[in-house]
């Protein structure tokens, strides 16, 4: 598959502060390509420096097979779109979508031709003579996207672009993203610290933590096969339960035991048992792999309800039904499914494969 972007060693620092640390990236061409972490993590600084707005102290920038790492923002032909929508206050909407196309000098013909494409394709052709004042943060949003899309660039960067709109926006606005991703084919490279996006839009995501990349790979790759503690208990809501035991022939912890399911352990290690929520069940059948404990919370959700259980000295969460009814103190046992478990390696917090 052809690359459409390829970060190699980029490495970038502010003052004392480490931003990025040998960094490297291959986006294929025609993905939609999410960086997912925590605030920090470099995600922002990245993009930055594949648009050329941020120079690397290291690294180079690969734009479709060609070294861009020193050209400027405009040779490198990508549209950003931006967290904040920074429309002109005093233009209307199809003003501000054909503004990169006036700078252009482009014929008045064309420009009405590539507006009404972007119009139709957000559907916003009723916002066109509106000004931002008279507009939604979802239709502010639509516009902003249409400014980047009316360019036809090379790729399209997108910092963060649903932040600032409410919930039913957001989910709206994901579906929309989508929908043009698939009907322009065009690299999509998406910034975000929600995984909620991330597991919705990407067709691959990069998680990355304190400037480097810990894992690319699918959304589902992701989920179910993370490649460390870390990236175990950041994807995913709630986060994976971690117990720590000794790995052997069997998993042992504080006071319960599972059998091994095929992780290749050689010796006794420490290690830490991940599982997460809905790959335990209070529905315990008989002869099942199963945890002993108390409950400690119950956190009903509507379509589900969360229960805390203690396990000797630590605690697990696990999603039961939205009309599960338990009493805190109450002794409970925990079905494990042990196609779905996890384990850990205690110093490098590595992911132990399955034999």
């Amino acid at each position: 598959m052809t690359s459409a972007i390829v970060a190699t060693g980029i490495s970038k620092s502010f003052g004392d502060v480490e931003a990025l640390k040998a960094l490297e990236l291959d986006i294929p061409e025609g993905a939609f390509f999410v960086l997912l972490g925590p605030s920090g993590a470099g995600k922002t600084t990245t993009l930055r420096v594949i648009a050329g707005l941020e120079t690397p102290d290291t690294g180079t920038v690969h734009l479709t097979g060609i070294d861009a790492t020193k050209a400027t923002p405009a040779e490198r032909d990508l549209a950003m779109v931006f967290q904040s929508y920074a429309l002109y206050p005093k233009q209307t909407a199809a003003e501000n979508i054909a503004s990169p196309l006036r700078a252009r000098k482009l014929p008045k013909s064309e420009i009405d031709a590539q507006l009404k494409r972007v119009s139709e394709l957000l559907h916003i052709e009723e916002l066109l003579n509106r000004y931002p004042t008279q507009m939604s943060g979802g239709q502010m949003q639509r516009v902003a996207l249409g400014r980047a899309l009316v360019r036809d660039p090379r790729a399209f960067l997108m910092d963060e672009p649903l932040t600032n709109l409410d919930l039913k926006l957001r989910v709206e606005m994901r579906t929309e993203l989508t929908r043009i991703h698939r009907s322009l084919g065009r690299t999509f490279l998406y910034v975000t610290n929600d995984q909620v996006e991330a597991m919705s839009m990407a067709d691959q995501v990069a998680v990355l933590r304190e400037g480097t990349v810990q894992q690319v790979g699918s959304a589902t790759e992701i989920y179910d096969h993370p490649a460390n503690r870390w990236v175990a208990t950041f994807v995913g809501s709630p986060r994976m339960n971690l117990l720590k035991c000794t790995a052997n022939g069997r998993l042992e912890g504080d006071g319960w035991t599972l059998p091994n399911p095929g992780f290749g352990i050689q010796g006794e290690r420490p290690a830490l048992f991940g599982v997460r929520s809905e790959d335990l069940s209070l529905d315990v059948r008989e002869e099942s792999a199963s945890l002993a404990g108390k409950v400690y919370a119950v956190e009903p959700l509507g379509d589900r309800t969360l229960v805390d259980v203690e396990i000797g000295d630590q605690r697990v969460i696990i999603k039961a039904a939205p009309t599960a009814s338990f009493k805190i103190g109450e002794e409970v046992r925990a079905s494990v499914d042990l196609d779905r478990v996890h384990l850990f390696d205690a110093d490098t917090e590595s992911a132990i494969a399955r034999a």
